[in-house]
């Protein structure tokens, strides 16, 4: 057995992986990929990092507009605002799975809070948001909380000429202010939901449209294929929004979140994708059994 995925225990998980990553790179293997079209695919939130709760970035977006609300009381009529003071149960539950028609009416709120700023103002917020804010179950920052295995995985694929991108339903600009540092892909390798931005004034200014759409469900390979050219030979999800990246690529997994004393155990917003990945045999991760540690 190798030894590299130092993080993950011997057994038929691993070895499914390791097996896959020999066959495309071996020259004389009928799978053999050139590196050109070694593609790895990933979604961020619960396959990355903690999601429960509710994904990081809506702490991040709830957290302002509260005080916008704060400061301008009219809005407490107006969703998502509305939602959010009221501490409406089923409005969390529903961004916590990722529910398209919620995700969509927030990122539409999350557009126009952050009209005619520059890429810098949003990426200092981000910034302070993450050296201050604490995930209330483990208290720590969220960025703390990247599971360690998939970093060695990241390591893995790009010592056999992978290149990693991370392709998320979340704002391309907000994962972009951690990606170097914390996960060690480049701002450029991020995929996601991606503000429009104009030149105005010397300046780049969003503006309250996002480019191509919410990158969730069928839009994350056609997200994949406009940045890359290429679809995945390689993905990772944990959530049904994550089926059809994973349709797409020759080799899937999917993160199961059962381990509820060193992280947390649900599979609501992954049923589908759970029975989906069975029918296909892409590779279940079993975050109890086959990782010896979770967070980096």
């Amino acid at each position: 057995m190798s030894t590299q995925l130092e993080s993950w225990n011997t057994g038929a998980t691993k070895s499914s992986i390791l097996e896959f990553v020999t066959k495309v790179t071996t020259g004389n293997d009928p799978d053999y990929l050139p590196p050109a079209d070694r593609i790895a695919t990933f979604d961020n939130d619960g396959t990355l990092w903690v999601e429960v709760p509710a994904p990081p970035q809506y702490d991040f977006q709830i957290r302002k507009w509260i005080q916008e609300a704060q400061k301008n009381p009219s809005l407490a009529s107006e969703e998502p605002y509305k939602a959010i003071l009221e501490q409406d149960k089923a409005f969390f539950e529903a961004l916590a799975i990722q529910d398209p028609t919620v995700v969509a009416s927030v990122q539409d709120a999350f557009a126009r809070t952050w009209v005619g700023t520059t890429p810098d103002v949003f990426a200092a917020e981000v910034s302070q948001w993450i050296d201050t804010v604490r995930q209330p179950k483990f208290e720590v920052g969220y960025t703390k909380l990247v599971y360690k295995p998939m970093l060695e995985l990241f390591d893995y694929l790009k010592a056999h000429d992978f290149r990693v991108f991370v392709c998320s339903g979340g704002g391309l600009d907000f994962m972009r202010v951690f990606s170097e540092t914390v996960l060690g892909v480049a701002k450029e390798n991020v995929i996601g939901t991606e503000a429009e931005y104009e030149y105005k004034d010397g300046k780049l200014m969003r503006t309250g449209q996002f480019l191509g759409g919410i990158a969730l469900g069928p839009s994350k390979p056609t997200h994949i294929f406009s940045r890359t050219g290429r679809l995945p030979a390689f993905a990772a999800g944990n959530m049904d929004s994550d089926i059809e990246m994973c349709e797409v690529a020759k080799f899937a997994i999917l993160i199961n979140h059962d381990d509820h004393n060193r992280e947390f155990e649900y599979t609501k917003g992954a049923e589908k994708v759970l029975v989906k990945a069975k029918e296909l045999g892409w590779t279940i991760v079993s975050m109890k059994n086959d990782w010896k540690t979770v967070f980096a």
